[in-house]
This record gives structure tokens, C-alpha cells and sequence, in this order.
């Protein structure tokens, strides 16, 4: 079934394809984090101080303003549907628990069991937006007298402002910028042993295999990843296919950040590596 067939009006069909997308870059980007996460726990554990740092800032100023943006402009309209009423109430269960979790991230005391948490906040995350993409906006659209593109005009301008006041906030300390789809963290250091610079060796640096990831989450998974790799450090991507329309949109999301050197050209599997200047 298309997604125009579902929509009573459309607008509403293309509000619904953008609140999947944009579900998709925050599972993508926060599976990425998780990754280099579990990845640096086994090799480097001052690497993974740095990105699970980087992780906590990725949900304080992405995931839970959206679970909130939801809670205030999207649930409400939902809610007043007899058949939604449990399921709305359930998903706000979720957010607690998905809160819980980034606290509970927060304070991890070691690498180790940071990425435990990290990696049951990601299983979570990635359970309640299913839900949110096959139940709720699909209902929300296909209702006549509930507008869906209205109620995400809402809850996008609840997240600019708080991506504002977060900015005005953060500006005394950093010179960072966020947009509200796109949040990224910026990591600084000297090498930690899984770099690509000063000659260390591949078998030293976190591999990304992005083939088994969904095409919808593959280019926010490597997004994500990347902003988990500190400046002089380096990861290895292994694609599916030469990802020349992924290296382009790295190179228009953080101009002159990252370089490509090709580790192999095919045919089963592309392998780069993207170093971090």
C-alpha cells in the first residue's frame, strides 16, 4: 500500500514521508555512535570516553528534545482516538524508559557499561519509532479531520526553538552549531591508537560494515559514526557498492573535514578509509 493511499490529503502524505526520514536519520545516526562505540571498548578505551561523551550530547540535544516535541504536538491528536489511546500511552512509557536510559548512559562509570546501555538504548529507540512509523502516523494521516502536516509544523518549531536555547547556552563554551535535524558533536584529540594518522596500521582502525544496515539508516549510520571519530583519528568503511553519492554528501555536510583514500574497489565490497583532519 502507498504511502499517498494511506493520507487523507497530500500534504499529509508528504508530511508522513518526512517524519520517516526523519526518524531514520536519528536511528541511523544514533546506531552509528553505538557502533564506533562498541567498537572503541574493545580497543581503545580512552577512544571511548571520547564517543560515549560524544553520545550522551547526541541524545541530550537530538533524541530526547524530539521525544519531548512528540509528547507536546504529535500524541495529543492521537490520544483522542479511542483505538490509539493505549498504544499513545504505552509510547510515552517509552520515553521514560528511553530517558532512563540516557541517564543511566550518563552516568556509566566505564567504557563497558557504558556501551551496555548504549547499545539497549539503541534496540529501544529503534522498536519505538517501528511503532511510531506503522501505527501512529499512518493513523494521523489517514483522519480527515486531523491535519499531519500541521501537527509536524508544530513539533519542528518546538524543536528549532529548543535547538535556539540549547545554541544561546552552549555558545558561552563552544562555537558548535545545530540544526534540528542534523545535531553533530565535534570531537577533538590526538591519536588514541585507532587512527589513520602517523602510519598506523588498518588492522588498528574501528571498521564500519555498513551492507547488512538498512538502505534507509545506511548514509545517517556512517554520519553518526564519523562525528564518534575525534579529529586526527580515522575509520574504515565497507560499502556495498562505491558510495561516490555518500562521500559527497559527507563532503557538503562538513566541508573539508574528512578525507577518502580507497583500501579496495570491489566487486563484492568497497573499502575506504575516512580520516578525520
Amino acid at each position: 500500500m502507498s504511502v499517498l493511499s494511506l493520507a487523507s490529503h497530500p500534504r499529509d502524505a508528504t508530511a508522513l514521508e518526512s517524519a520517516e526520514a526523519h526518524h531514520a536519520r536519528l536511528a541511523g545516526e544514533l546506531a552509528g555512535r553505538v557502533k564506533m562505540l562498541l567498537i572503541a571498548v574493545n580497543r581503545d578505551p580512552s577512544a571511548a570516553e571520547k564517543i560515549h561523551a560524544g553520545l550522551v550530547a547526541f541524545c541530550d540535544r537530538s533524541l530526547l528534545p524530539h521525544a519531548a516535541a512528540e509528547e507536546a504536538a504529535l500524541y495529543p491528536a492521537a490520544h483522542r482516538k479511542r483505538e490509539a489511546r493505549l498504544l499513545i500511552e504505552s509510547l510515552i512509557g517509552e520515553h521514560r524508559c528511553l530517558a532512563a536510559l540516557v541517564d543511566a548512559l550518563r552516568a556509566a562509570p566505564t567504557p563497558a557499561g557504558a556501551a551496555a546501555d548504549a547499545r539497549a538504548l539503541q534496540v529501544l529507540f529503534e522498536e519505538h519509532l517501528a511503532k511510531e512509523n506503522g501505527l501512529v502516523l499512518p493513523l494521523l494521516a489517514m483522519t480527515p479531520d486531523v491535519c499531519l502536516a500541521e501537527l509536524l509544523a508544530d513539533m519542528h518549531h518546538r524543536l528549532a526553538n529548543d535547538s535556539s536555547n540549547q545554541d544561546a547556552s552552549e555558545d558561552q563554551h563552544n562555537e558548535e552549531g545545530h540544526d534540528m535535524y542534523e545535531e553533530q558533536t565535534q570531537e577533538t584529540g590526538g591519536c588514541g591508537g585507532v587512527c589513520g594518522c602517523g602510519g598506523a596500521e588498518e588492522a588498528n582502525e574501528p571498521e564500519l560494515d555498513v551492507r547488512d544496515v538498512p538502505h534507509a539508516l545506511r548514509h545517517a549510520t556512517v554520519f553518526g559514526a564519523l562525528d564518534a571519530v575525534p579529529a586526527g583519528n580515522a575509520m574504515v568503511l565497507i560499502a556495498p557498492h562505491d558510495p561516490l553519492p555518500l562521500l559527497a554528501q559527507i563532503e557538503q555536510r562538513n566541508p573539508g573535514v574528512f578525507s577518502a583514500e580507497y583500501l579496495e574497489r570491489g566487486p563484492e565490497a568497497w573499502r575506504l578509509r575516512l580520516s578525520h583532519h
